[in-house]
C-alpha cells in the first residue's frame, strides 16, 4: 500500500506523525558529509556555494544525506546538493573541468545553454560520458544571459541529487533593477533507489497515486453533481481503463520536496527589507513534480522565462513545469514574514521557503488545494462522443484515412511526419500530401493569419485531430483524443477558476522578436504517445531504441507541431536550439527551450537549425524519458 494522501482517520497518532516527518522533511536534514557523516543525521544543511569566473572545478561524487530521518547517499557536486550555483557573465568563455569520483559514469547538461553539441553533455549522443576517475573539460562562449540550470544526463543521477542553478549576467546593464536575487531551486527527493520507483511503475503504475476511486469520493461526486452523472461519469474511466486522478506518475508517496535543498521543515530563507524589490529566479530542477507556485500576500511580476526577458505580468499563482525557469519581483512592504508555497500539481505535497526581514522568522503555510480530477476536455472527447483506445481502436473510416496517409507518404512507422510548405523545398523528409492532410483540421489556413486581426484570433479553441502513424495505434499507445486543444490560456488542471491570477502561456511575451523570425519551410508533427497501464512513453507510438533520428538540415527553419495524446502533462526540451512557441493563429509569442503541453493539447513553435550536430530532444519527465519519450535531432 503507497503511502501517498493523507493520513486515513482511523490512523494512529504515531502514523500521522510519522506521515507529517516524511512529507515535511527534517528541519535540519540536508548533506552531512562535512558534519561527521552519518552521525550528523540533524544537522543544519550548508548554504549552497556560488561559484564565479570563467574556470571552474566540479567533482561529483557520492554525499551522505537525511531529509526525512533516513540516512541515504547523494549524487553531488562538491558534497553540496544542490550544486553550487555558477555565476557566468555574457560574452565571457567558461571552462569547467568535471571530475568523476563516483563508480559509474556520469555527465553534465548545461539546460537551455547555447553551445557546441560536444559540450552538451548527453551520453551517447553528444559525447562518450565521464568514466569513473576521469576529468572532462567543456569549453564554450556564453551567448546568452539570464536564468538556467546544469544537471546530469547519465541514468537517475539527477532524480539523486546533481542538478544546480546557473545565473549569466548580461553583458549590457540589467534592465531589471532590483536590490536583492535570489534563486528558488524547486526539486523532488525520494530514500528509494530510483531504479526501484522505475521497476514499481512498469509493474503497477498507479503505486504512488494515492486518489484512486472510492465509494466515499463517488458519494461526494453525487451530492455535488447527482447520481446519475456521477454513476455515469465513473462507468466511462472504468471502460476506458483510465483514472482521472492520474496527475503525476511519482508523487509526495515517496517524495519529500525541497526548496534549494531544505525541506518544508528546514525552510530555506531569503532575506529582504521592506520597500526592496526582489528577485526570485525560479528553477524546477525535480526529476517528475510540476510545482503550483504562490506567495500569499504578495503579487509576482514575471520578467523572463526560460532565461529570455519577457514582458512584464503580475500574477498571483504559476505553474511551473520540470526544467521550466521563471523570474519575478516581490515587493514586500511590511516588515512580516512572507511563506512560498510550491504544492505538487497532484497536491500530494509541498515545498516551501520562506521570505522575511529577520531570520528564523515565518509565516503560515497555506493549505493544499483540493485535487481537481481530469475531465473531459484533458481525455480530447468531443460532446461525450468517445474517443479511440490505440490498440484496442475499431479500424474504422477515420482510422484507414490515418494508415493510408502513412502508407500513400512512404513513411516507415518510426518516421516523424513533415509538411513541405513552400514550393521550392523538396528535400529532406517531407510528405506532400500526406502531411497536408494531417494539418488540414487542426491548423488550416491560421498560420498565414494576420497579427491584427479580430481580438479572438489567437486564442484557439478545441480542433479535430488526425492520428496519422500506424505505431500510435499499437500497444505503446492507449489514447487517441479526436478533439485537441490549441489554447495557451488553459493554466491546467488544478488551476482553473481557482479564484487566483494564474500564469498561463497565452501572458507570456518575449520582448523582443527572434533575430531569424522566417516563417518555417515545412513542418513536423509528433505526437505524444503512452501506455499508462504498462508505463510505456514514445512519440508516435515508438519508443526511442527503435526510432530513426530527425533531420534538419542546417540554416533551415522549421514548424514543430506537437499534440499530446496521452491524459498526462509532458514537458518537452529540444537541446541546442531555441523553442519560438507560436500563438495559436501562427504568431511569434515567448522564446523557450522547455514546452509545456497539458493532455490532449496541440502547440506548435518554430526552430532554426543553426547549430551543427546531435541534439536530444526529449520528455523532462526523468522516467517518462527513461521510458522511451525521447528522439535524436540531427543538425547536418
Amino acid at each position: 500500500m503507497p503511502r501517498g494522501g493523507p493520513a486515513p482517520h482511523s490512523a494512529s497518532p504515531r502514523a500521522a506523525l510519522s506521515r507529517r516527518r516524511f512529507v515535511q522533511g527534517l528541519a535540519g536534514g540536508g548533506a552531512l558529509a562535512s558534519l561527521g557523516g552519518w552521525r550528523a543525521a540533524f544537522a543544519a544543511p550548508a548554504p549552497v556555494t556560488e561559484l564565479r569566473g570563467t574556470e571552474f572545478h566540479l567533482e561529483i561524487g557520492e554525499t551522505p544525506v537525511n531529509f526525512t530521518g533516513a540516512a541515504r547517499i547523494a549524487t553531488t557536486v562538491n558534497g553540496q546538493l544542490p550544486a553550487p550555483l555558477l555565476r557566468w557573465r555574457e560574452g565571457d568563455t567558461v571552462t569547467l573541468h568535471v571530475s568523476n569520483r563516483l563508480r559509474e559514469q556520469t555527465s553534465i547538461h548545461w539546460h537551455g545553454i547555447l553551445l557546441p553539441s560536444e559540450m552538451d553533455g548527453v551520453p551517447g549522443l553528444s559525447f562518450a560520458g565521464i568514466d569513473p576517475g576521469q576529468t572532462f573539460t567543456y569549453r564554450f562562449a556564453v551567448r546568452q544571459s539570464g536564468t538556467y540550470w546544469y544537471h546530469s544526463h547519465s541514468g537517475f543521477q539527477e532524480q539523486t541529487g546533481l542538478y544546480g542553478a546557473i545565473v549569466i549576467e548580461p553583458r549590457q546593464p540589467d534592465p531589471i533593477a532590483v536590490d536583492r536575487d535570489y534563486t528558488v531551486l524547486l526539486s523532488d527527493w525520494t530514500d528509494e533507489d530510483p531504479m526501484r520507483v522505475f521497476n514499481k511503475l512498469k509493474v503497477m503504475p498507479d503505486y504512488y497515486n494515492g486518489i484512486q476511486p472510492s465509494v466515499q469520493r463517488l458519494n461526494a461526486d453525487a451530492r455535488e453533481r447527482g447520481w446519475s452523472a456521477a454513476l455515469s461519469e465513473r462507468l466511462m474511466w472504468e471502460q476506458m481503463r483510465m483514472n482521472p486522478s492520474d496527475l503525476a506518475d511519482v508523487s509526495g508517496a515517496t517524495y519529500t520536496f525541497l526548496t534549494n535543498g531544505a525541506t518544508p521543515a528546514g525552510n530555506w530563507t531569503g532575506l529582504f527589507k521592506p520597500g526592496e524589490r526582489v528577485r526570485l529566479r525560479f528553477i524546477n530542477g525535480s526529476a517528475m513534480t510540476y510545482f503550483d507556485v504562490r506567495i500569499p500576500g504578495l503579487k509576482m511580476t514575471v520578467v523572463a522565462a526560460d532565461g529570455q526577458n519577457v514582458r512584464p505580468v503580475a500574477v498571483e499563482e504559476f505553474r511551473i513545469g520540470v526544467a521550466e525557469t521563471y523570474d519575478v519581483i516581490v515587493e514586500p512592504t511590511d516588515a512580516r514574514a512572507y511563506t512560498i508555497f510550491s504544492q505538487a500539481m497532484d497536491r500530494s505535497g509541498y515545498a516551501r521557503a520562506t521570505l522575511a526581514p529577520r531570520a528564523g522568522m515565518q509565516a503560515e503555510v497555506p493549505e493544499l488545494d483540493r485535487v481537481q480530477l481530469l475531465g473531459m476536455m484533458d481525455m480530447g472527447m468531443s460532446h461525450g462522443a468517445g474517443m479511440s483506445h490505440g490498440a484496442d481502436a475499431s479500424h474504422g473510416a477515420g482510422d484507414a484515412q490515418g494508415a493510408d496517409a502513412t502508407h500513400d507518404s512512404g513513411m516507415s512507422p518510426d518516421m516523424d511526419m513533415s509538411h513541405d510548405m513552400s514550393a521550392t523545398d523538396t528535400g529532406g523528409m517531407d510528405h506532400g500530401t500526406a502531411a497536408s492532410t494531417s494539418h488540414g483540421d487542426a491548423h488550416g489556413d491560421a498560420h498565414g493569419a494576420a497579427t491584427t486581426g479580430a481580438p479572438d484570433a489567437a486564442q484557439g479553441g478545441m480542433v479535430q485531430v488526425n492520428h496519422p502513424y500506424a505505431a500510435e495505434r499499437g500497444v505503446g499507445n492507449s489514447m487517441l483524443p479526436d478533439m485537441v486543444s490549441t489554447r495557451l490560456d488553459d493554466p491546467g488542471v488544478g488551476l482553473r477558476d481557482n479564484g487566483r491570477r494564474v500564469l498561463t502561456y497565452a501572458d507570456l511575451h518575449s520582448v523582443h522578436p527572434p533575430e531569424d523570425n522566417r516563417a518555417p519551410s515545412r513542418e513536423i508533427e509528433l505526437h505524444l504517445t503512452g501506455n499508462m497501464e504498462r508505463y510505456m512513453w514514445s512519440f508516435n507510438g515508438v519508443k526511442f531504441s527503435d526510432a530513426k533520428p530527425i533531420v534538419l538540415r542546417y540554416g533551415e527553419r522549421v514548424r514543430f507541431v506537437l499534440v499530446n495524446d496521452t491524459m498526462m502533462t509532458h514537458p518537452i526540451h529540444l537541446h541546442g536550439l531555441w523553442s519560438d512557441l507560436e500563438s495559436p493563429d501562427g504568431a511569434f509569442q515567448v522564446r523557450k527551450h522547455t514546452i509545456t503541453l497539458n493532455p490532449a493539447q496541440r502547440l506548435s513553435y518554430r526552430v532554426s537549425a543553426d547549430a551543427r550536430g546531435l541534439w536530444a530532444y526529449h520528455c523532462h519527465l526523468l522516467y517518462h524519458m527513461e521510458a522511451g519519450m525521447f528522439r535524436a535531432v540531427v543538425v547536418e
